[in-house]
């Protein structure tokens, strides 16, 4: 287990949310069935909250892999760019409120990119999910489609968590800068390397530039290492397998004001899966 971030030096009432990233494939569904428990334990967890856009096969999202990730703990999951690589999109969307795409899809796009998650005897929790632009699709403007249900959650509570699905580097940490004190959290994934920056901003907003991802880590980026290095070498269609091997949990845990919305600490999770026997 590795943990290394930054924690307020006095308590406060505070809402505790466990930030799951990326979830690649059966060995990212097997870590977070065996450990969400361990952590909830360690952490006095109130909400779970994962990346699942990765959890059928390495891309993409099925009825099946929604189903076992919430049975395991997870109170929201949200996704990415592999949203649509599996049909069961089209059902999660209309069926399931808590499963999130991001938010700025155009209008008329099935299914919600912002929902409040409520529970008793603590603060509700908000969640938002957006894509970025640089070097993806060209969605609409996740800056202004970010800011506008930032209101639009504080209504409900001052507790709200950003998903910010991106590629690029300054594009998340942007938006920290650009949600900072609207938001409590502005997590990024999709790159699947877990990032060392973690911080909280001036105005209370928690950030963390890549949540890293959940599944094996003797691969690259979740899937086995070989068929990848052949693909670099000889330009040659590959099958790439998702890996089976050093299986890590990656996240962050975050501890916010539940009165004000503000983070008081940051913490990233690389977990490592126990040894079976």
């Amino acid at each position: 287990m590795a943990l290394c971030g930054i924690v307020a030096a006095f308590t406060l009432a505070v809402v505790k949310v466990l930030f799951i990233g990326d979830i690649v494939g059966e060995p990212g569904r097997r870590a977070v069935r065996q450990l969400v428990p361990i952590l909830r334990e360690r952490h006095a967890l109130d909400y779970v909250v994962a990346n699942g856009e990765n959890s059928a096969g390495g891309a993409g999202i099925t009825l099946g892999t929604a189903r076992e990730i919430f049975e395991a703990g997870a109170d929201l999951i949200t996704s990415g760019d592999h949203l649509w690589d599996q049909k069961d999109t089209v059902t999660l969307l209309a069926s399931e409120p808590r499963f999130l795409r991001p938010a700025n899809y155009p209008e008329g796009v099935s299914g919600r990119g912002l929902t409040v998650v409520e529970k008793p005897g603590v603060a509700p929790l908000a969640v938002m999910n957006l894509q970025g632009r640089t070097f993806m699709a060209a969605l609409e403007n996740p800056f202004v489609v970010g800011a506008a249900l930032a209101e639009q959650a504080r209504s409900r509570t001052p507790v709200i968590l950003v998903d910010f699905h991106a590629e690029a580097t300054s594009e998340k940490i942007a938006l920290g800068w650009h949600l900072d004190g609207r938001v409590s959290a502005v997590i990024g994934t999709h790159t699947h390397v877990q990032t060392a920056d973690e911080r909280i901003l001036p105005g209370g907003t928690a950030c963390l530039t890549d949540a890293g991802f959940t599944g094996g880590h003797d691969g690259v980026l979740g899937r086995e290492w070989r068929p990848i290095v052949e693909r670099f070498l000889r330009h040659t269609p590959q099958k790439f397998g998702v890996c089976d091997s050093r299986i890590l949990l990656h996240g962050c845990v975050l501890d916010l004001d539940e009165t004000t919305g503000r983070a008081r600490g940051i913490v990233r999770i690389s977990e490592p899966l126990p040894a079976a026997g």
